[in-house]
C-alpha cells in the first residue's frame, strides 16, 4: 500500500472515532506490522503537510481534511479532464469566511425551494453581518426562527419574502431579528 492508502485509512479512521489513533494503535490502524514502519510512514506524511506535532502529539491538519478539486466540471457536452494538479479544498475554506461567526442551519420545508434552498439543506449562516434589502437570512420573527429574503416596503419596513409562490410572505407583528445571512448551502444526496 502507498502513503496515499495509508492516508485514506489515517482519514477512515478519524472520521469513525473523530480522533488520531494512539502512536500504539497505528500499526493496526495502516496496516503496517513495526513501530519504526509507522515512524517513517509519520514523518513522510508530516514533511507532506498531512501531519503535525501538536503539544507532542501527531495531529491532522488543514490538509489532511482537504479533498482534491479535480477542475472544472461542463453540465453541458462533455470536456476532456483537465491535467492540471489538483487544488486541496476543505469545506469550511470554500464556504466559511469567519468561524467564529459562522453556524449552521437545516432547512425544513419547501419556502426557499426557487432559489434552491430545499428541505434538509444546511445553510452556512454567518452571524453579526450587515444586512441589506435582498440578503437571504435565518431570522428570529416574534420568537420563530425562519430562513427567507429580507425585503424592504415601500413604508420603510422589513419583511421577510419565501421563494415559493405557495407561500405567504412574514410580517413581524412584534419583533423581527436577524440571526444572520447566508451565505451557502450544502445539499447531500441519496439520504
Amino acid at each position: 500500500m502507498g502513503d496515499d492508502g495509508y492516508l485514506a485509512a489515517l482519514r477512515t479512521y478519524w472520521k469513525r472515532n473523530q480522533a488520531f489513533p494512539s502512536m500504539s494503535k497505528l500499526c493496526d490502524v495502516v496496516g503496517l506490522s513495526s513501530s519504526s514502519s509507522v515512524f517513517a510512514l509519520i514523518k513522510r506524511l508530516s514533511e507532506a503537510g498531512y501531519l503535525e506535532r501538536v503539544d507532542g502529539r501527531i495531529a491532522p491538519n488543514r490538509r489532511f481534511f482537504g479533498r482534491p478539486v479535480i477542475g472544472t466540471v461542463r453540465a453541458g457536452l462533455p470536456e476532456p479532464e483537465g491535467q492540471d494538479q489538483a487544488e486541496l479544498l476543505t469545506i469550511d475554506d470554500y464556504l466559511v469566511d469567519d468561524p467564529n461567526r459562522t453556524v449552521l442551519c437545516r432547512v425544513r420545508g419547501e419556502s426557499m425551494r426557487d432559489v434552491g434552498l430545499l428541505d434538509g439543506d444546511l445553510v452556512v449562516v454567518e452571524k453579526n453581518r450587515p444586512t441589506k434589502h435582498g440578503d437571504i437570512v435565518v431570522a428570529l420573527v416574534d420568537g420563530d426562527l425562519t430562513v427567507k429574503t429580507l425585503r424592504l416596503d415601500k413604508d420603510g419596513a422589513f419583511y421577510l419574502e419565501p421563494a415559493n409562490p405557495d407561500f405567504a410572505a412574514i410580517r413581524p407583528q412584534g419583533s423581527l431579528e436577524i440571526v444572520g445571512v447566508v451565505t451557502g448551502s450544502v445539499r447531500k444526496y441519496g439520504r
